[in-house]
């Protein structure tokens, strides 16, 4: 399978020492926060196969869909005007929220810079209809003579994005082969079962685990086996994933996608102060919120080595501006 690369080198694994220390644990944070674009993140190479198949087949136009904050579509729109690509991009409504913050700023705003066209899908929760949208409208493209790319949503079609998740397995072994775990996002599934994949294909046997940021842990965990089988078809290391090596850990999902809950909150103050860094409320919060829980339940062991991965998103920081301040103002 072809990629176009758009993360050209690898991204720093930095250790975090003054978080280590107060957590007890040797912690590392993979940054692809640094991955790609300006804001970057993990969906820099998520796309990169996406990309790739598209460039093969001579597209000129790439539609894809996400959330009104997605960062996956921000990207895509970066990506393909380095490309000289048309881009469409079709916004979900997954969060209920009435906010004009919300509605206008963070990865909305940057959509409108890039020059994006962008759809509506009204519904957050039917990728198989919202996937059907893109088709309609790539049908009206192709009638006028466009070359039309669709990046589907639904799980159904082959995880290309997750391949991204595989080389960047073997990127961090290289960097770093002792880890005792792994901490991620798990919310499409791709980069959760591509880094699985990708390390159990290597013969690291380190458990991942997945904080779940928009399905229960059961549902989640249903989702990545499927995903994981459909991966076998384009990465044989997929085909060494045992069922008991997807973990997944929902304590910081309420209240619901694309909002704020206690865990993530405090995530988000936990590593601002002690490292400096900045992590969205949408994913990398409540993938970190799973760090301190899984220290205190003890399913992380005092002194382990574990390795965060950063996914990024900080872009959409700016459309909670009105939720995050009032909730450091009253801490």
């Amino acid at each position: 399978m072809d990629a176009h690369r758009i993360v050209e080198t690898a991204t720093p694994l930095q250790h975090l020492s003054r978080l280590s220390d107060h957590l007890g644990i040797e912690l590392f944070a993979k940054r692809d926060d640094l991955a790609g674009p300006s804001f970057g993140g993990n969906k820099s190479r998520q796309l990169e196969y996406y990309f790739g198949d598209a460039l093969v087949q001579g597209a000129d136009t790439i539609l894809i869909t996400g959330a009104v904050q997605s960062n996956y579509v921000r990207i895509a729109a970066a990506v393909a005007n380095t490309l000289g690509l048309d881009c469409i991009v079709q916004l979900e409504q997954r969060v209920d929220t009435k906010s004009p913050v919300y509605a206008a700023s963070g990865n909305v705003l940057l959509n409108q810079l890039l020059g994006a066209e962008v759809m509506t899908y009204p519904e957050g929760e039917d990728e198989d209809g919202a996937d059907r949208a893109l088709e309609a409208r790539a049908s009206d493209l192709r009638a006028e003579g466009k070359r039309p790319y669709v990046i589907h949503l639904g799980e159904t079609h082959p995880p290309l994005g997750a391949l991204g998740y595989v080389d960047a397995a073997h990127e961090i072994l290289k960097q770093r082969d002792d880890f005792d775990a792994f901490i991620v996002a798990s919310g499409s599934g791709s980069t959760h079962s591509g880094l699985l994949a990708g390390l159990r294909g290597a013969g690291h046997m380190a458990p991942v685990y997945g904080s779940c940021v928009r399905r229960a842990a059961d549902v989640q965990s249903a989702r990545l086996k499927r995903i994981i089988q459909r991966l076998t078809t384009l990465y044989e290391g997929a085909a060494k994933v045992d069922d008991r090596d997807i973990q997944v850990w929902d304590g910081a999902l309420a209240p619901g996608y694309g909002k704020v809950g206690p865990p993530a909150m405090e995530a988000m103050t936990l590593m601002a102060r002690y490292t400096g860094l900045i992590l969205d409320p949408v994913y990398t919060a409540k993938a970190f919120a799973a760090v301190p829980a899984l220290i205190r339940d003890g399913t992380i062991k005092q002194g382990a080595r574990v390795c965060f991965v950063h996914t990024g998103g900080a872009a959409g920081v700016f459309a909670y501006q009105d939720v995050l301040s009032d909730a450091l103002s009253s801490s």
